[in-house]
């Protein structure tokens, strides 16, 4: 459809970047930092104007330094950037000299002040991005991590619009904003869209990750799958100040009632600069006791948390070619395996749980066996009239396998490799327009090979191997128009190429009883998806945004081959999904009060809904939906000492069946949520103690009938309320020792998760884990 938008889309990129090179040889070079009262500003606009006319432009980097040419002669040196005040300074070039300067700025907005790379694949701040965005760093990571170390939980915990997690090895359900989420580390895709395994979301320990960024709403930012967002887990790595120097932890965890449940972590890590080499090193290990829940009985193993040894290995080094030029290479690995002497005791669905019971597991241990992730990057600042570059390639090999099931004939595990390989060219380039209008122009292309698939452990073939090809080059504008306003428009054109290999499905008896052969092929996919929005943040008090952004993929291709009823690919409904996200919203900072609240509404003309036809049966439902929600969160401090805060999330959704435009049939809970409460209380006013408190609630949601039998169909089951109490304490017993004890579900409530009560059947009726703790012990050098 769009076949003009490939080689000459990227001919004119190239084009661009080469044509904005200037004649450098009678320029004097001028070097500067930007600061603020408290330290570096980075990434801030400079501009150098003589006569109303300017004559050159640069960003600072990280540490706020920057570096431009310009001839001889007098200037005004310009500082200016969303969330900092802009700043003007005389300033007088001279040949044969060395030409510094030192620039002081404030922060005009420090709620909108905070430096994210997700939303828009280059550093801003969120005063430049009109969309919802959660980051979740510093302190606030630090708290959850020492409560639970399982990522999912902690974003379950803290981000408005993320359905909980699941208490399990797997994110089931746990959509963001009722639909699905892309989930990156470092932008390399960890989610496996073209077989959904729900395994994405826990690849990461969290001791190795610096912040999460969470973009919310419809995104073709990062491409395939993020049809709700995106999650993106960005790795620590060397501070401008930092030096050498490392930790240690050493934690003990289990539950507070009940006989094997204790388990132990440990992780060291160490970090350091020498010369133009930077490097972070980390190793963990953590062994895992049985999961009891708050009666004290053995939560079921399936999908377990219990009697798992999880690891992660992670090395990111960096040079520094030149002030301008650096290259940085990351690894990480993650493993979780689950060894349990205990089997599955089927509960009553409604009645009494599911739980575990001495025995022998059938099968192989249940896991992700490895998750590889590397990347090699350059980044090149302000090489050719301002202009910036960022180019990696990647890599991600993926195993996970699922627990032994009787649904199969004969039995067995299913199993899904994945392996990923990708290259990102991004440039930047800014700009200015009638010495007013000043912006930049975000520009590049995506080259991605993914090849997924699903098998038994013993062979046989659910899903053949589907072999991915994705180019989509991209541009987008950011432009402040005036002060205090700015415009963000993209365009990003997918070119998905898909090779599919001819398979049998599953037979479902003996000699092969009910298999269908199904001959493979090509399928091809091309669109043009878009994204605009406008953010007004010149007055703290009200910053309002408003945004229309579209999203692009073919999640879930497998789930549609693995069920075919036809002999060729081409009778199946494979259509693409394009997601259309209409988002208002605004932020508010007035005096020790801060409040963020936005509304949504996203539609889709066919999407993929998961659908239980009774006795086994399950399709995917292909039908045009809308999913519509809202989000609120507030923020306390009324001394340095003390934080309330809390937000409330709420969405729905339906699916028009009939294709007639009447939204008449809600979507099941494997998209759709209950609304979620949480609330917070964080006290630091006693020496070196520092206590947090947490309050978290699922509320109801009933939108099906059971039933004949009295029982639900998957996805359907009656979900009820149910709230949890966490508490992380901190001690400081030295600059270099530090003890901290976190418990999850201080108050041991005996509940019923969301997956279990939504899944509607006997062997998934599971509660959630009693009361659990994690004391620990860092030690710092």
């Amino acid at each position: 459809m769009y076949p003009h938008l490939k080689l000459p889309y990227l001919f004119l990129l190239t084009f661009f970047f080469f044509t904005t090179a200037q004649a450098q040889s009678d320029r004097i070079t001028l070097q500067g930092t930007v600061r603020t009262e408290k330290g570096i500003a980075a990434f801030i606009n400079i501009s150098l104007e003589q006569e109303g006319r300017v004559r050159a432009i640069t960003t600072a980097d990280e540490a706020g330094n920057f570096s431009m040419k310009a001839t001889a002669g007098s200037y005004t040196i310009i500082a200016s950037g969303v969330g900092y005040e802009t700043v003007r300074q005389a300033i007088t070039l001279i040949a044969g000299e060395k030409n510094e300067v030192m620039l002081q700025t404030t922060e005009a907005n420090k709620q909108l002040s905070e430096v994210i790379v997700s939303a828009g694949r280059r550093v801003e701040t969120l005063a430049e991005t009109p969309s919802s965005v959660t980051v979740i760093a510093g302190k606030e990571l630090e708290t959850q991590a020492g409560i639970s170390p399982n990522v999912a939980n902690i974003l379950s915990n803290t981000v408005p619009g993320l359905a909980p997690s699941t208490n399990q090895t797997g994110n089931s359900g746990q959509t963001l904003r009722g639909r699905n989420v892309l989930v990156l580390i470092d932008g390399i895709p960890q989610s496996t869209p073209l077989r959904a395994g729900g395994r994405d979301i826990r690849t990461i320990d969290p001791s190795v990750i610096e912040r999460i960024e969470v973009i919310k709403g419809a995104t073709s930012i990062y491409g395939n799958g993020a049809d709700g967002g995106l999650i993106n887990y960005i790795t620590k790595k060397v501070r401008p100040e930092d030096h050498t120097g490392g930790s240690t932890q050493l934690a003990m965890t289990g539950n507070t009632q009940g006989d094997s449940t204790f388990g132990y972590r440990f992780s060291q890590q160490f970090f350091g600069r020498t010369g133009k080499v930077d490097y972070v090193v980390s190793g963990m290990h953590e062994k895992t006791g049985v999961f009891r829940d708050g009666e004290g009985q053995v939560i079921s193993p399936e999908y377990g948390l219990g009697e798992t040894r999880i690891y992660n290995a992670f090395v990111k080094v960096g040079y520094d070619i030149s002030s301008k030029h650096r290259i940085e290479g990351m690894y990480n690995f993650y493993g979780s395996n689950q060894h349990s002497n205990y089997v599955l005791k089927p509960g009553k669905y409604g009645v009494s749980p599911a739980i575990g019971v001495i025995g022998k597991r059938v099968g192989v241990d249940e896991g992700t066996r490895h998750n590889h992730n590397a990347n090699l990057q350059y980044i090149g600042r302000n090489i050719i009239g301002g202009t910036s570059i960022n180019a990696s390639v990647y890599f991600q090999d993926f195993l996970t396998v699922y627990s032994n099931s009787a649904s199969f004939y004969g039995a067995g595990q299913s199993q899904i490799p994945s392996q990923k390989k990708g290259l990102r060219v991004n440039l930047n380039s800014p700009f200015v327009i009638a010495s007013r209008i000043r912006g930049d122009v975000t520009y590049g292309f995506d080259l991605l090979n993914d090849q997924t698939s699903q098998s038994l452990v013993d062979g046989r073939t659910w899903v053949p191997n589907i072999n991915m090809r994705n180019l989509a080059p991209y541009a987008q504008l950011s432009a402040g128009l005036v002060e205090g306003l700015t415009l963000k428009a993209g365009v990003r054109a997918e070119n998905i190429k898909t090779k599919i290999a001819d398979f049998n499905t599953l037979a479902t008896g003996p000699n092969g009883q009910g298999s269908i052969f199904v001959k493979g092929g090509n399928l091809d996919y091309e669109a043009l998806v878009f994204n605009a929005g406008l953010r007004y943040s010149k007055n703290k008090e009200f910053n309002p945004f408003v945004s229309y952004s579209q999203a692009f993929s073919i999640y879930d291709l497998g789930r549609i081959l693995r069920s075919a009823q036809e002999n060729t690919i081409e009778k199946l409904q494979t259509q693409p999904i394009i997601v259309n996200n209409y988002e208002a919203g605004f932020s508010s900072q007035i005096g020790t009060f801060s409040l963020a609240a936005s509304t949504y509404i996203s539609t889709s003309k066919l999407g993929a809904n998961f659908v239980d036809l009774g006795e086994g049966v399950y399709t995917t439902e292909r039908a045009p939906e809308r999913v519509w929600g809202y989000e609120v969160q507030l923020d306390w401090s009324p001394v340095s000492t003390f934080s309330v805060g809390g937000n409330y999330a709420f969405t729905e959704g339906k699916v028009d069946k009939n294709s007639d435009g009447d939204y008449d049939t809600y979507l099941n809970a494997s998209r759709i949520s209950p609304d979620k409460t949480t609330l917070y209380a964080r006290y630091t006013g006693i020496k070196n103690l520092s206590v947090d408190l947490n309050w978290w609630r699922l509320g109801d949601r009933n939108r099906f009938m059971p039933r004949a039998n009295g029982t639900y169909a998957i996805y359907e089951g009656r979900i009820r309320s149910y709230n949890l109490w966490n508490l992380n304490v901190g001690y400081k017993v030295s600059t270099q020792v530090r003890l901290n004890l976190g418990v999850e579900n201080l108050l041991n409530t005996s509940y019923y998760t969301n997956i279990a009560q939504f899944y509607g059947s006997n062997e998934n009726y599971t509660r959630g884990s009693g009361r659990r703790f994690m004391l620990m012990v860092g030690y710092s050098f």
